[in-house]
């Protein structure tokens, strides 16, 4: 497609809208509600994002014409009583709801819609199924299922699976499935490497991890090291290494504990003495205390893992892919470089260009590109849906 106009809705810092501009897109109207974001987006675009969509002026009098809508809207649960009250109410109340509203009055030509992998069994499966028959009863056609993509799949190393929905206005053939497909993105790669996207060290001080984090990731490596197995698949809870599961448990929960007992008593001189040596862990904030193994033999020290402290507990995988960058929390530490990973190098997760201005707080820009959508992964679909055949 050549030059196109689009809008940019729930448009967070613009990851559509890096994709939309690698395509020859340029934004006619960007709505967003947070005002960090807004003032990150102004910042880097120049435009005022400062819109929002339940506006009633909007689709009427602020959403000029344009060629494509992109949207990475929140998924919400759908109006059980609309099947018997009429078709939009069956969405009121929704932010789909007003995705809708702008696509009745416009009858945009393109929709690229993105969301979390979970939308496709929300309420089970409901919320995606009334998407579908909205839209197609709009006039739009759709490929036969929503496409689930991950960065990893191209070649960044992070495993966030999403779904992105494409269509393309043609009510005359509304009812004939869009043939796109991304069967040379199914197989996932495993030859990512998180090395591919790091800075240079040293970063600032700040990313590295603390004394306190140092020694309980050092303490838990020791265990790992000393134990007899190196698969392990169950967390481990060092508060039930002597206890038993009690009836009135959930069953996974007395399997994981039986599972701790067993891997006590294979390793009983070891843990007694490693125990003892860290004084039986009270030290360690609660949720420090339990310990997931999930880098199986690829790996043979906490250090060469990419970690995370979780309410959970303290994770380690692999390092040839993070985990998806969620807002605010949990971010991943290097092991090998005992720090977490810097913003810059978040941004780059979601493939966001180098000149791209982060915002000064470190906490929102985390958040930012925690929510943001991946910008290779739309632009790679959105190229699809763009050069379809009607």
């Amino acid at each position: 497609m050549k030059k196109f106009k689009y809008i940019d809705l729930f448009s967070g810092v613009g990851g559509f809208h890096q994709a939309m501009k690698l395509l020859g897109g340029e934004c006619v109207f960007s709505s967003e509600i947070d005002k960090f974001a807004i003032a990150t987006y102004e910042k880097n675009y120049d435009i005022s994002s400062n819109n929002n969509i339940k506006d009633s002026d909007i689709p009427g009098n602020l959403i000029p014409k344009h060629d494509v809508l992109c949207a990475g809207f929140p998924c919400q649960a759908f109006s059980k009583a609309g099947k018997r009250l009429g078709f939009m109410d069956e969405t009121k109340g929704t932010l789909f709801f007003d995705i809708e509203r702008i696509l009745e009055r416009h009858r945009t030509k393109y929709i690229i819609l993105e969301n979390v992998r979970n939308l496709i069994s929300h309420d089970d499966g409901n919320t995606c199924k009334t998407i579908y028959r909205h839209l197609n009863q709009l006039g739009y056609r759709l490929t036969p299922k929503p496409i689930i993509m991950s960065p990893h799949q191209l070649g960044i190393p992070q495993l966030r699976e999403r779904v992105v929905i494409l269509g393309v206005y043609d009510p005359l053939n509304k009812d004939e499935p869009l043939d796109i497909n991304f069967e040379e993105y199914d197989s996932k790669k495993d030859n990512n490497s998180i090395f591919s996207i790091l800075e240079d060290e040293p970063v600032a001080e700040k990313y590295y991890i603390s004394d306190y984090e140092t020694n309980v990731l050092s303490v838990w490596d020791e265990f790992y090291k000393n134990i007899n197995r190196k698969v392990l698949g169950f967390p481990i809870w060092v508060e039930y290494f002597k206890k038993l599961p009690t009836e009135d448990m959930p069953k996974w929960k007395q399997n994981f504990i039986e599972k701790n007992n067993i891997l006590y008593t294979e390793n009983r001189g070891f843990i007694d003495k490693w125990l003892k040596k860290n004084s039986n862990l009270e030290n360690f904030t609660p949720t420090h205390r339990k310990f997931e193994w999930q880098a199986g033999e690829s790996i043979e020290s906490v250090w060469e893992g990419v970690i995370q402290f979780r309410p959970s507990g303290i994770r380690v995988k692999k390092p040839n892919c993070f985990p998806a960058l969620v807002a605010m929390v949990q971010i991943p530490i290097i092991g090998q470089r005992k720090r977490r990973l810097t913003v810059r190098e978040a941004a780059r997760l979601q493939s966001f260009p180098e000149n791209f201005i982060l915002d000064d707080s470190d906490q929102q820009a985390y958040k930012q590109f925690g929510n943001a959508v991946n910008v290779e992964v739309i632009r790679v679909t959105a190229k699809k849906l763009f050069s379809t055949k009607l």
